[in-house]
């Protein structure tokens, strides 16, 4: 019997190529720990989508509710219209799994060329964690006047104690266990309301840690994140200027090839998912081409997830290893995959 159950939703476009190999190098990690691992193929997506006009049916939602992680590789097609599955299959994974913490780290690995001059690895090393659940991403407003010259839009952002606790709980324990630095982004010179909420529980949260809280806005923590990245340790924010500001740092890092990020339940109540966030790159899905680095970090977060943090760490110096042989010649998806797995089996 399996130790662990991970479902695989290899999803659209390269996807389920860069998926495969990440496939690989999980099994490679979990054997190195000592592990068993059962992957549990899941078909959901914009493939199931157009040919059902199924997004992620209830049964689906409570197979995976089953399985200990989720391994995801990308959503989305042209043919299939924004916010569809993005909002059917993202979004409700991550309330109905409740994913409070999205987590990602912006690492530069070495031999990566960042766009920023000279920065080297030792400047680049920060984890932003973003609330997950709330904030504008929870869908409350609406329209109201549709097609007329009156037509209004209301996106409402919502913020609770509860949520804005327990994500700032979880980052102050992160900086306890790394450098000690924690710092708070949002717009409070504007967004009073929501701004103040996060800032006094914020800051209440990380004196009892025992930290003291650094504050930036988010338009001048953009500034700084190019500037000079080792400013940062731990950065806990809002659910949109998260999603922002990690893009961002993936240019930082090198690009959204290199970037992974894990959809965290922290209380286990339920599975966390794992997945890079450079999207399905329809243009060259089923070339080859694709390199898996994010979706192999991906699985370095899901490793330390299961609390095998030796593997975790043998999978990113085996991910970091194949740093020079990427670009326009690089080897194929496949090829890549083999080499980062006979890595960690080997190093």
């Amino acid at each position: 019997m399996a130790d662990v159950t991970v479902a695989v939703i290899g999803g659209d476009g390269i996807g389920p190529e860069v998926t495969a190999q990440a496939c690989k190098v999980l099994r490679a990690g979990a054997e190195r720990a000592g592990l068993t691992v059962d992957l549990l193929d899941v078909d959901v997506g914009a493939r199931r989508y157009l040919a059902t006009g199924e997004v992620l049916p209830d049964a689906v939602l409570e197979e995976l509710r089953g399985v200990d992680a989720i391994l995801l590789g990308a959503i989305g097609a042209p043919e299939v219209p924004p916010g569809v599955l993005e909002r059917g299959l993202l979004l409700r994974l991550r309330f109905a799994f409740d994913q409070y913490v999205n987590l990602r780290p912006i690492t530069l690995l070495p031999g990566v060329t960042s766009p920023v001059r000279d920065l080297e690895p030792s400047d680049c090393d920060l984890m932003v964690v973003r609330e997950n659940t709330e904030g504008l991403y929870a869908g409350a407003g609406g329209t109201s006047h549709h097609g007329s010259p009156g037509e209004t839009a209301v996106e409402t952002s919502i913020n609770t104690r509860h949520g804005i606790e327990r994500v700032a709980r979880f980052a102050a324990d992160l900086a306890v266990r790394r450098a000690g630095r924690l710092t708070l982004c949002h717009k409070t010179n504007v967004l009073t309301h929501a701004g103040g909420l996060w800032h006094r529980i914020t800051e209440a949260v990380a004196s009892e840690a025992g930290l003291t809280l650094d504050y930036a806005h988010v338009d001048a923590l953009c500034l700084h994140l190019v500037q000079d990245p080792g400013r940062f340790d731990v950065v806990v924010t809002d659910n949109l200027f998260g999603d922002i500001i990690t893009d961002l740092g993936a240019a930082v890092q090198g690009g959204l090839g290199y970037a992974a990020s894990g959809n965290l339940n922290p209380d286990g109540t339920a599975p966390s998912m794992f997945e890079p966030v450079h999207g399905s790159a329809p243009d060259i899905a089923g070339t080859g081409s694709a390199s898996p680095v994010a979706a192999v970090l991906s699985v370095t977060l899901l490793l330390e997830h299961l609390g095998q943090p030796e593997a975790a760490a043998a999978v990113q110096r085996a991910a970091a290893s194949v740093v020079p042989l990427l670009g326009p010649d690089q080897p194929s998806t496949e090829a890549l995959g083999d080499r980062i797995a006979e890595a960690v089996a080997t190093g």
